[in-house]
């Protein structure tokens, strides 16, 4: 039987080397606290929390702070962060297997002013809803892509990317 000889934890790969910690640490009847997780988003983005809100990135988070500027100057109304749309109701198909619904989450829904000059009784203002996901070109997939156009042909909502 071959025996691989280690020197020291930094040659074990660093899964290893934790549960190696662990173990050290239990015979010695002392409790380890896992180090945190210092792996990567999967987009590269960091999860940030501004008062109690958690957004999934410090984009995400300073798009809130514009809308809600604009929601204190009176531009917008009726913010909402998270705003689910059902594009596709879950159905049984023929052969007994559940097919779940598809659904998009948006990052922000409100209501926009728009202000229309009519010719010949003044101006007036209207409200017209936007739907608005923040995006960078690798949270662009294909499956956001292919919703998109569902927004657009199932509930004829265009979605506004920052």
């Amino acid at each position: 039987m071959n025996s691989m000889r280690i020197d020291s934890l930094s040659d074990l790969p660093q899964k290893y080397q934790e549960q190696a910690l662990i173990q050290c640490a239990a015979q010695e009847g002392k409790r380890l606290v896992k180090p945190q997780d210092t792996r990567r988003s999967k987009y590269g983005n960091e999860k940030t929390q501004l008062a109690r809100l958690h957004f999934d990135s410090k984009k995400e988070a300073r798009r809130f702070q514009e809308l809600y500027a604009m929601l204190q100057a009176g531009e917008i109304v009726d913010l909402r962060l998270q705003q689910d749309f059902t594009l596709q109701e879950a159905f049984t198909d023929p052969d007994g297997r559940r097919i779940y619904a598809i659904r998009y989450r948006a990052d922000f829904t409100y209501m926009e002013r728009h202000h229309h000059d009519q010719r010949t009784g003044g101006s007036y203002d209207e409200w017209e809803p936007v739907v608005e996901d923040v995006k960078t070109r690798p949270t662009r997939t294909k499956e956001y892509i292919l919703k998109k156009k569902l927004m657009k042909d199932k509930l004829g909502i265009d979605i506004r990317e920052v």
